[in-house]
């Protein structure tokens, strides 16, 4: 489950000195989250540090006068190549995808053309020619080998640097072995070289790091989305009444902002001046403008909608709701998938476990008396054939096929690990506005209005871009009306469309509340005409609901909107409700709900959901989400349809059966392969083959995941 860490207690641990952080791009397992963590905590003078995996960065809470530079030191002394952050903590963290990403593809281009020259050797060439091939091989591999094996022996030299060990050190070996054994065989015309089997070691390991690292990249997108809807900077209002723009690192309590109509705010505030309409649905995820006047608070990130006001600034940079939503956010999703983790450790222990064996394979087979050659030949078999390729491909691949059968339902997994955590959800909690609803009031009857009526609608409708503009528009094109030409239109934000047609003064007004109605006029000169207005709930909202019933998930509304509307959508669906929920509600809701052992699917689309997205056991969004409402979700449904949230779920728990199939697969192939090695049965040749088959094995269990999204 992912832990939501609460803002407060880290503010309060940090009281007495200050909170440092490092970017550790080499974190990769929980081993390396639990050798930093611990690691550090022995530092005389360091109170906690906190590894998230997510952004590969290191939080840690010091005493002030211990330097930056020692913690530094003793992180690298770990075994670990690190940066100090000495920006924005918050904002995002390039990672090493791309560079993995490249070197993929030089191994993918070496393995193809050395198996090309294989082919040949494999065929029966002798003599030149078969020598003539291994030179060219070797030409090609030692490159290849050199670029594209970088990201694990920089890891193993590190590692070994401060007599430490990691994955990467038994891979290193495997691989100067191989490489070199197979430099030998051709500088003495050899049978047999093996530099296809070393790059294609290479590459099968670089598609499961890439595949692991592009989830994570997409993890830390965000908080980097989030942190956008704050405005760069403010106008501020001087003592002399001179005005100035100040940007928002720089703004400071008590200073006073001009916040123009239509800006977004760039710190909290209090009005001191003038009233306006604001845009809160971010925040709060309710669906109208809401007033505010002088003595109403104002947060950053929303956006002032009809008229200028002056706002004292309480908190500004760092110390904004919206940062503290985005640090929410940040310390919300840090644990990494069980079965990621469990590949992760029995490759750590399994690997040593195996390059023992082959010392003790080489050590044998010496005292037996076949000489070092036929020795090094049996160990190297034994590195290559035991390589945990299919074991680290059992998950990544299962949750690519997976992802991309989604995908074309419609469905956009943005992390791996989601699919396990859909497949373990137990209760469901659902937004209402723009979630279940798709947040696009449509009139109930415009059959009342006259035609001429309709056509001014229509007319006046057709010129904005708010939703009930929208609405209506469509409900108006549907019966094929015809627009009238409607002089000096105008929109005001906040008040709806103007104009003049024939001489009369028209107009479209904005929406207005009263116990559980939406409405809206129509203005004709002294004639006014009200349309009512819904939010619609989502096609086939009540068949996912009752399907995800059936799959263990049952449901609850909780929403920042009103009661009266929120208790409408309740009554259609048969759920419970909360209304009025801040975001702190729904993140308290989830923590609540987890520590009595529920494992929460979130589903909202709001800036005010994305802690409760961030917090929840797993997420999903809605394509009509606010950006951070996408990028906090760990999948995102891009039709009207609320059934995608059901066949996502329904589709994960198919895919963790794979998963367990693969992980059997992986185990029962080392089971038969590491005797048949040890004894001598099989060259480094058969080995290499055998490996990829297991990989290829793993991955096409993987591929009936294709027909599981129905």
């Amino acid at each position: 489950m992912n832990a939501a860490i609460d803002l407060d207690a880290m503010k309060a641990e940090s009281e007495d000195g200050v909170v440092s952080r490092f970017a550790v791009p080499a974190i990769r397992c929980a081993g390396c989250i639990s050798k930093i963590e611990n690691g550090l905590l022995q530092e005389h003078g360091i109170f906690s540090a906190r590894v998230n995996f997510s952004t590969k960065q290191v939080a840690v809470s010091h005493l002030p006068d211990l330097r930056e530079d020692t913690i530094k030191r003793k992180i690298e002394q770990l075994g670990f190549d690190v940066q100090i952050l000495a920006d924005n903590p918050l904002a995002e963290e390039k990672g090493g995808t791309d560079k993995l990403i490249r070197a993929l593809a030089v191994a993918g281009f070496g393995m193809m053309n050395i198996m090309l020259l294989s082919v040949s050797v494999w065929s029966g060439a002798m003599g030149t020619t078969r020598d003539l091939f291994h030179w060219v091989s070797a030409l090609i591999a030692i490159p290849v080998i050199l670029y594209s094996g970088r990201p694990f022996f920089s890891s193993a030299f590190m590692a070994l640097r401060y007599g430490r060990t990691n994955m990467d050190v038994p891979i290193t070996v495997g691989i100067i072995l191989a490489t070199g054994l197979s430099l030998f065989e051709t500088m003495t015309s050899g049978a047999h070289a093996y530099f296809e089997s070393v790059v294609m070691l290479i590459f099968f390991l670089l598609a499961g790091r890439v595949l692991d690292g592009m989830m994570r990249d997409r993890a830390r997108e965000g908080i980097s989305a989030l942190l956008k809807q704050t405005a760069p900077g403010a106008m501020v209002l001087n003592n002399d009444g001179t005005t100035n723009w100040i940007s928002a690192k720089e703004l400071r309590p008590d200073m006073r902002m001009v916040v123009a109509a239509g800006d977004n705010l760039a710190a909290d505030g209090v009005i001191e001046q003038g009233s306006s309409n604001f845009d809160l649905a971010l925040m709060t995820g309710e669906s109208e403008p809401q007033p505010k006047a002088s003595g109403d608070e104002v947060l950053a990130g929303t956006l002032n909608l009809t008229a200028p006001v002056t706002v004292r600034i309480t908190a500004a940079g760092e110390d904004t709701s919206l940062s503290d939503i985005a640090r929410l956010m940040d310390e919300a999703g840090q644990q990494r998938s069980f079965y990621v983790r469990v590949a992760d450790k029995a490759a750590r222990y399994y690997a040593p476990a195996v390059h023992s064996l082959a010392l003790l394979a080489f050590v044998f087979w010496m005292l037996a008396g076949v000489g070092w050659h036929q020795s090094l030949l049996i160990s190297v078999a034994v590195l290559i054939i035991t390589c945990p390729c299919a074991l680290g491909l059992a998950v990544p691949a299962a949750q690519v096929v997976a992802s991309g059968a989604l995908l074309r339902k419609g469905v956009m997994i943005k992390d791996g690990s989601a699919l396990e955590r859909l497949a373990e959800a137990d209760r469901a909690l659902f937004d209402k506005t723009g979630t279940l609803t798709l947040g696009r009031p449509v009139p109930i009857d415009i059959d009342h209005l006259s035609l001429p009526q309709k056509q001014v609608a229509l007319a006046l409708a057709q010129a904005s871009n708010h939703p009930v503009s929208k609405g209506i528009r469509t409900a108006l094109l549907a019966q094929n009306v015809a627009p009238v030409h409607i002089d000096a239109l105008e929109e005001v934000p906040g008040e709806g469309m103007s104009g003049r047609w024939d001489g009369v003064d028209v107009a479209l007004g904005k929406p207005i509340k009263s116990d559980d109605h939406l409405s809206c006029q129509i203005s004709i000169g002294s004639d006014q005409i009200a349309i009512e207005l819904q939010d619609e709930i989502r096609p086939d909202a009540m068949e996912a609901i009752d399907r995800l019933r059936a799959l263990g998930l049952p449901a609850t509304i909780i929403s920042g909107d009103n009661a009266s509307s929120v208790a409408k959508i309740a009554r259609a669906t048969g759920l419970t409700a909360q209304s009025g929920a801040s975001p702190q509600d729904k993140l308290q809701a989830i923590k609540r709900l987890s520590g009595s052992g529920s494992k929460i699917l979130m589903v909202g689309d709001g800036l005010n959901d994305g802690p409760a997205l961030a917090a929840a056991h797993v997420s999903i969004a809605p394509g009509s989400a606010s950006d951070v409402g996408q990028q906090a979700a760990d999948a995102v449904f891009t039709s009207d349809s609320f059934l995608p949230v059901a066949l996502a779920v329904q589709t994960a728990q198919r895919t963790m059966q794979i998963v367990r199939q693969n992980f059997a697969l992986a185990i029962g192939y080392n089971i038969l392969a590491v005797p048949l090695a040890l004894t001598g049965m099989v060259t480094p040749l058969i080995a290499a083959i055998a490996m990829s088959l297991s990989s290829l094995i793993v991955v096409g269990n993987a591929l009936r995941l294709n027909g599981a999204a129905k």
